[in-house]
């Protein structure tokens, strides 16, 4: 069965659409299923229309069928069922369907189900992990399809009985795995667990589509100047400089700075970034050596400091804190006392850890960060830590790599989108401890939920960053048909990277401190799929 293709499911808010939920109302709770009187008007307001967001379909001005969210507390059935909460799953964000209507004339097509499935994607993006609802008897069986859990006793009176039940988001997740057509039309809204983009808030949205400001003018001068304020307390760097661009334009921008006092230098590489770091190195033509460790596995400190100590004082380590790559979280506090003890300067690639945990720049030579990722603003500033004054040299470097030359000018010797320093001044101020200790604790349940289904990570739990998770998937499992079949499910991971590809790995990032009800659904989709499992479906197998 499928839903009438001139239908336009969407959420009311229009007088005339509400005046047609009453008549629907009427229609259904008194003529059709004799649960209220009938009265001369042949409307029925319900009583909590006021709190009611309702889920509509219309073809043209005709009303074809309907649902009641609300979730504000007693629910309808916290006055039928004593003690709701201890027949529902502990720790959840609960909300109520009520009024499901579908018109006669509608009710052997995919309505039904396009109710449900339109009205999941509206209460997941509200944070909502759990429905309840009192079902007619009449449809059962239509219920646990759509994968209700029916608990306590029947409601409402003989001549029309409903059945209280409960529906989570996993069992929605796994209900949906059973029909391709279903996937594809739960997608209209995406959860965003990409490492870049992150996901936003509205407040970071609202503040990029602000009206453009000059980049020379007195309030755009002072944005930066309190970007740079709160960018040094979160990290307790002396100086920062703010750049349009990406942060590979940070490397390069520190490539530049090393090279000018030339030194022999140690780069530190366990992974694609670390690799990253000394192909940028090469090209600026440093001098070096390379500790060029197998993905995913640890910095030996003793090691390093062998490598440390054939270096000359003044020379410098350059590593990555948080291995994107692989979800490693490398002991830079040990890696800059070790440098300062040998008398070297540290460098750091702090892109994927900046906003996600704890920093502390104090000390280190040098550290890039980015205006995405773990700070959860819009991709497109560079930015620079630094604890020294750089000098301008306009004979050896290029102006726009030229840390001095951005520093002589508080950042500001370029054009500059106000937008974009307006969305990370936004983002800057929900950098807060208590969202690095809600990334902590989220990713340490994932990860535990993905042990769980027999998942494989490439970072042991002890050396892991919380901002990312990589699964190394087995054959026949391939990374490329999961990633695209979670797509399909409004689900979006990092698949796609070549460095990912050639792995068969699969990755998750909390960077933007998505919504609880975006892990639920990415647990849900996988032990739909089988990932963990040593068995897989066909369609998901590799060649």
């Amino acid at each position: 069965m499928n839903a009438q293709p001139s239908l336009e499911l969407k959420l009311a808010d229009q007088d005339w659409e509400f005046e047609a939920i009453h008549r629907l109302n009427y229609q259904t709770f008194v003529e059709e299923i004799p649960q209220h009187d009938r009265n001369p008007d042949g409307r029925l307001v319900d009583r909590f229309h006021a709190e009611n967001r309702y889920v509509i379909a219309l073809e043209g001005r005709r009303l074809a069928g309907m649902l009641a969210l609300r979730s504000r507390r007693p629910f309808s059935l916290d006055a039928k069922i004593p003690q709701l909460d201890q027949h529902l799953p502990p720790g959840r964000r609960p909300v109520e369907v009520r009024l499901l209507a579908v018109a006669p004339g509608y009710r052997q097509t995919r309505l039904f189900a396009a109710l449900f499935e339109f009205a999941a994607r509206a209460c997941r993006e509200a944070g909502h992990d759990l429905a309840v609802i009192s079902g007619t008897t009449r449809q059962l069986k239509l219920y646990a399809h759509l994968g209700f859990v029916p608990f306590g006793p029947l409601v409402g009176t003989a001549a029309a009985p409903y059945q209280p039940m409960y529906l989570t988001l996993e069992n929605y997740g796994l209900t949906l795995g059973r029909s391709p057509a279903r996937r594809r039309a739960a997608t209209g809204s995406t959860f965003n667990l990409l490492p870049g983009p992150v996901c936003t808030t509205p407040e970071v949205d609202a503040a990029l589509a602000a009206p453009p400001l000059s980049h020379r003018g007195p309030t755009f001068l002072a944005l930066m100047a309190d970007v740079r304020r709160r960018l040094g307390e979160l990290t307790g760097a002396r100086h920062v400089q703010v750049m349009p661009g990406s942060a590979s334009l940070a490397t390069a921008v520190v490539a530049a700075q090393l090279a000018l006092r030339p030194a022999t230098g140690l780069v530190l590489a366990n992974g694609e970034f670390g690799e990253r770091l000394a192909a940028e190195a090469r090209r600026a033509r440093l001098r070096f050596d390379t500790l060029k460790l197998p993905w995913g596995e640890a910095l030996d400190l003793r090691q390093v400091d062998r490598l440390a100590a054939r270096l000359p004082r003044g020379g410098w380590i350059w590593c990555v804190h948080h291995e994107t790559s692989t979800g490693m979280l490398n002991p830079l506090p040990e890696l800059a006392a070790l440098a300062t003890r040998r008398g070297l300067r540290l460098c750091a690639d702090c892109v994927s850890s900046l906003g996600v945990v704890p920093l502390d720049l104090a000390g280190v030579h040098l550290a890039t960060g980015t205006s995405g990722k773990g700070l959860a603003a819009y991709p497109g500033l560079a930015l620079v830590f630094h604890d020294y004054d750089p000098v301008p040299a306009p004979e050896q470097i290029a102006g726009y790599l030229d840390l001095g030359h951005w520093a002589s000018h508080a950042s500001v010797p370029h054009t500059h989108s106000s937008n974009l320093l307006n969305a990370l001044a936004v983002a800057l101020r929900a950098a807060t401890p208590a969202r690095m200790a809600r990334i902590r604790d989220h990713a340490a349940v994932l990860r535990a939920d993905l042990r769980a289904l027999g998942c494989s990570l490439v970072t042991p739990d002890a050396l892991a960053c919380p901002g990312i998770l990589t699964l190394a998937l087995e054959l026949p499992l391939s990374s490329a048909a999961i990633g695209a079949e979670l797509e399909q499910r409004g689900i979006l991971l990092n698949f796609r990277s070549p460095h990912l590809l050639a792995r068969n790995w699969l990755q998750v990032s909390l960077l933007g401190d998505p919504p609880p009800a975006a892990l639920g659904a990415l647990r849900a989709a996988l032990h739909a799929l089988g990932v963990g499992r040593p068995a897989v479906a066909p369609a998901l197998q590799t060649a």
